[in-house]
């Protein structure tokens, strides 16, 4: 790759936005990696080596670029995305820094939509232990879409860093079966041992053209290979240009390398180029921030040759869009086409209002224009759109928001004043009626149950959830029907935190968190007789009801039957249905801590009415009390909620799973082999063990575990834990 030891001005210095005239000039590149790899800190370097920022992680105003949020700078850690653009060789960069926490994978889902390449920051000090949970989950995904990836090794000069070990695991994790497709470019160059036994990198060797990278002195300087060098990197030297060869349009260079003749350099790097492009080939980078005081950093200038040369321009990214249902077709980056963006996240500003941060696909997006803006409405099938007027359009560098007069195809930009579109929103030409399919969110599968905490709070709830959740399409909201209680949905305990604190500090709701309550319910465990009486007489017109029901439990799942057997009148023809009404009631309130009786036979067969006091009020009463007395006649059986549980792990985790579904009551259905050393492991568990499921899964699994879940039955609790239930509730 060529040297840019000297990489001059940066268009975006000073303040002033970066600009690109065509597509060709941008590249949208994804830093995906687990908590800690450093991938803000390669983006402050990135930042600083182009003149970005006048010095390390700092804009003009001497804000850092990783304080985007101010939850992230009490946390102390990233909880949304960022974009900051850099530019290289005459090459607009947008940088688009993610979460590394699992729990805010949905930020990273909309990076990969809003990205054309990734790469993946890997840190040295974690070893292999990193490569594995959410970071190789989201190396499938970019491989499912054929992502052109890349990955970077940091903190090389830790204690007990391996970068040999450290690639060889990634070619046996990440590779897919073909680990040739995942090599280094370079090797660390290490300085003297320190007093401590430590041994710093101090520079890189190329090893296609074989030549050294010294940043020992906080420079980026060139040199020759020694013959002690060049001996060590044979082999790995070797190796890449063979992979390289693999991949060649000219399928006479491997005949020829294996004849012993001499490759051109400018082929070869055309050829990685071209791989790297395709996403056939993933090389290996190191990278780490420059020392104090200085500008460049090891690796870095690498890195952005690798990016603007290597990685695909905009015009290459596929994205389709439909036309009132029509088939969907592929847009075209192309400034001049008919404009087609999406919403890749979303964001309240106390100052201009909510912020769209967009990815624009196709035609150019200008200020104050008007557009149309179509989504899904979250938790149903129903789109909704409208036109709105586009407020100011500005370019993201971390809390800074710099003015631009138009946004090309390719490019990544914020738009102020769309009051009604949502994360994931299209939003298109007036009256396009275009819709850009949504990308696949996680499901949400920790439930926190939350009420208002003050009646002014509960006046502003509605608004403050609708906002919630127009930000984070990974938060559910759900009324349970059964309990009554308003559950949002999260991702794990990190996720729930932020949602509560962006509830109370940013839309001024304070809530009290409840326990999750699951859907019991009861039936009877054997027939039970029960008489209702209602008669009042208090002068004038009075209430007389008399009726007797037999009550049977059914199998579960036939709800409630009402049978009539009166026989001569007793109860007269008009008042039978009252007592059903009376019964049904009375079933769905339930007989204690709200929980409906359900899977039951209720037969009328002897009652006593008056022919003046007599109502349809009275006999609905007497059917009531008919049935609680009934159900003190008999044992009542508690019901909980049975769930399909599918949960996929990898294999070294089987074990360790199977035996916590079984210490939750599962019943496991079945094993069967997944893809990649995974497998997948059907049951049945029961719903009130599965509240923190989300948070245990993870970590059995190293971070790696996913499950998903949905409602299968209700059947009969075991007696032990009912009784206990029971007592739990009564007591005081």
């Amino acid at each position: 790759m060529v040297d840019k030891a000297h990489p001059g001005n940066h268009p975006g210095a000073g303040g002033a936005a970066m600009v690109a005239e065509r597509p060709e000039g941008i590249r949208n590149v994804v830093l995906i990696g687990h908590s800690g790899s450093g991938k803000t800190t390669l983006v402050e370097a990135l930042a600083l080596l182009t003149g970005a920022v006048p010095r390390a992680g700092r804009v003009e105003d001497g804000t850092s670029l990783s304080d985007y949020d101010d939850i992230e700078q009490r946390q102390h850690r990233s909880v949304q995305l960022s974009v900051v653009p850099v530019a290289w060789d005459g090459i607009k960069i947008n940088l688009i820094d993610t979460p590394g926490y699992a729990d805010f994978v949905g930020e990273v889902r909309a990076g990969l939509r809003a990205a054309d390449a990734a790469l993946f920051v890997i840190s040295a000090a974690a070893g292999a232990d990193a490569i594995g949970g959410s970071t190789l989950a989201l190396w499938e995904e970019c491989a499912a879409v054929g992502m052109p990836r890349a990955v970077v090794v940091t903190h090389l000069d830790a204690a007990r860093a391996d970068f040999e070990e450290l690639t060889r695991s990634c070619r046996e994790l990440l590779s897919g079966g073909t680990p040739e497709n995942i090599l280094p470019l370079h090797l660390p160059v290490y300085g003297p041992k320190g007093a401590d036994g430590h041994r710093p990198v101090t520079g890189l060797i190329d090893l296609l053209t074989q030549e050294v990278f010294d940043y020992s002195a906080g420079e980026h300087t060139r040199t020759e290979a020694t013959p002690a060098q060049t001996e060590q990197l044979d082999a790995a030297r070797a190796a890449l240009i063979e992979s390289v060869i693999a991949e060649s349009e000219d399928e006479t260079l491997m005949d020829r390398y294996l004849a012993g003749d001499e490759i051109d350099l400018t082929a070869l790097v055309t050829d990685l180029e071209r791989a790297v492009a395709h996403g056939s080939f993933h090389p290996v980078l190191i990278a780490a921030p420059p020392p104090p005081g200085a500008q460049h950093g090891l690796g870095l200038v690498e890195a952005l040759d690798l990016i603007t040369r290597g990685f695909p321009t905009p015009t290459e990214h596929v994205v389709a869009a439909s036309t009132n249902g029509s088939e969907p077709s592929r847009l075209n980056c192309d400034p001049d086409a008919p404009l087609a963006a999406e919403v890749i996240r979303t964001a309240s500003d106390p100052y201009v209002g909510r912020l769209s941060l967009v990815r624009v696909f196709s035609g150019t997006l200008h200020p104050d224009e008007t557009v149309q803006v179509r989504g899904h409405t979250p938790g149903s099938d129903v789109d909704h759109d409208c036109d709105e007027r586009v407020g100011a359009v500005s370019e993201p560098f971390g809390k800074q928001q710099r003015p631009l007069r138009q946004v090309i195809a390719g490019d990544i930009a914020c738009v102020a004043k769309l009051t009604h579109a949502e994360t994931g929103d299209t939003v298109s030409a007036k009256n396009s009626h275009l819709l850009i399919e949504p990308w696949p969110l996680p499901e949400p599968l920790l439930p926190v149950a939350i009420q208002a905490h003050t009646k002014a709070d509960e006046d502003r709830l509605s608004q403050g959830l609708s906002r919630l959740l127009a930000e984070d399409p990974t938060i559910r909201l759900e009324r349970n029907p059964d309990t009554g209680q308003l559950v949002l949905w999260c991702l794990g305990e990190a996720h729930r935190d932020l949602a509560l604190e962006r509830l109370a500090s940013r839309f001024g709701v304070q809530v009290d968190v409840l326990d999750h309550r699951v859907a019991l319910r009861e039936t009877f465990a054997g027939t039970g007789i029960g008489r209702g009486r209602h008669v009042k007489q208090s002068g004038g017109h009075g209430q007389y009801a008399i009726c007797e029901i037999e009550v049977q439990p059914l199998p579960v799942g036939s709800g409630i039957e009402f049978v009539d057997k009166v026989v001569g009148g007793v109860v007269p023809r008009q008042f039978i249905s009252s007592v059903e009404k009376g019964v049904r009631a009375q079933a769905a309130r339930g007989l204690s801590d709200g929980r409906p009786l359900v899977d039951l036979r209720v037969t009328l067969f002897d009652g006593k009415a008056h022919s003046v006091d007599s109502s349809d009020a009275a006999f609905q009463t007497a059917g009531a009390l008919a049935l609680r007395e009934a159900a003190a006649a008999t044992r009542i059986c508690l019901l909980e909620p049975i769930d399909e549980v599918t949960v996929i792990v990898g294999d070294d985790h089987v074990g360790a799973v199977l035996g916590d579904l079984a210490s939750r009551r599962g019943r496991v259905l079945g094993t069967e082999p997944a893809d990649l050393g995974r497998t997948r492991i059907q049951a049945e568990v029961p719903e009130l063990e599965l509240s923190r499921y989300a948070i245990d899964l993870r970590s059995l699994s190293h971070g790696g575990g996913r499950f998903t879940r949905s409602y299968a039955r209700h059947e009969p609790m075991p007696t032990q834990l009912s009784d206990s239930l029971r007592a739990r509730v009564a007591a005081p």
